[in-house]
């Protein structure tokens, strides 16, 4: 399938923290992963969040952690990879998704370390640009560019949730489409 469905997706956040959010100086990651776990609640996505060494970088800032689903599962990792922790592929499994909808910070690091074990263990990988960041523009645009040559699918917010939505008949056209039509 080349396009996103909310049956078949989950929402992998990956450490967008307080100490690396600070560093970056960029309100649009936040903004942007916010309408990502806004619309995950609306429409009944599974998210799952890494934090990397929190004790170091801090938890995942207050604004997107107060907003995420209740049932969000919060993994702290060490590993670029998260898919180097232990037990976390097998997380990821048990939700029985084939999609997997990543965005967050480092682009160039974690996110792209990530996103090619996810397309090594045969998941569709679909990387929400405008919800990734790294602290220099080249390296974003590498990290971008390698997924993308390693066969993730390379998205935006906007695409996510109308894909998500197929039609202005369904029951949540109105809710998240509110989160477009409100863009800073």
């Amino acid at each position: 399938m080349n396009t996103l469905s909310a049956k078949d997706s989950l929402i992998l956040i990956i450490d967008i923290q307080e100490r690396l959010v600070a560093a970056l100086n960029k309100d649009v990651i936040v903004s942007n992963s916010l309408k990502m776990v806004t619309a995950a609640n609306a429409m009944n996505i599974p998210v799952i969040v890494t934090e990397q060494y929190p004790n170091g970088l801090g938890n995942t800032v207050p604004l997107l952690k107060q907003n995420l689903p209740a049932d969000a599962e919060f993994f702290e990792k060490t590993s670029f990879n998260a898919l180097n922790e232990d037990g976390f592929l097998e997380k990821i499994k048990s939700y029985g998704k084939k999609q997997i909808v990543i965005f967050g910070i480092e682009t160039h690091v974690c996110v792209h370390q990530t996103a090619a074990g996810l397309l090594e263990a045969g998941f569709d990988v679909y990387v929400i640009k405008d919800a990734c960041a790294s602290r220099n523009k080249y390296e974003f645009k590498q990290g971008i560019d390698i997924m993308q040559q390693n066969g993730a699918k390379i998205s935006c917010v906007e695409i996510a949730l109308f894909e998500w939505l197929k039609t202005s008949k369904n029951p949540k056209f109105k809710e998240i489409q509110a989160l477009v039509k409100n863009q800073a």
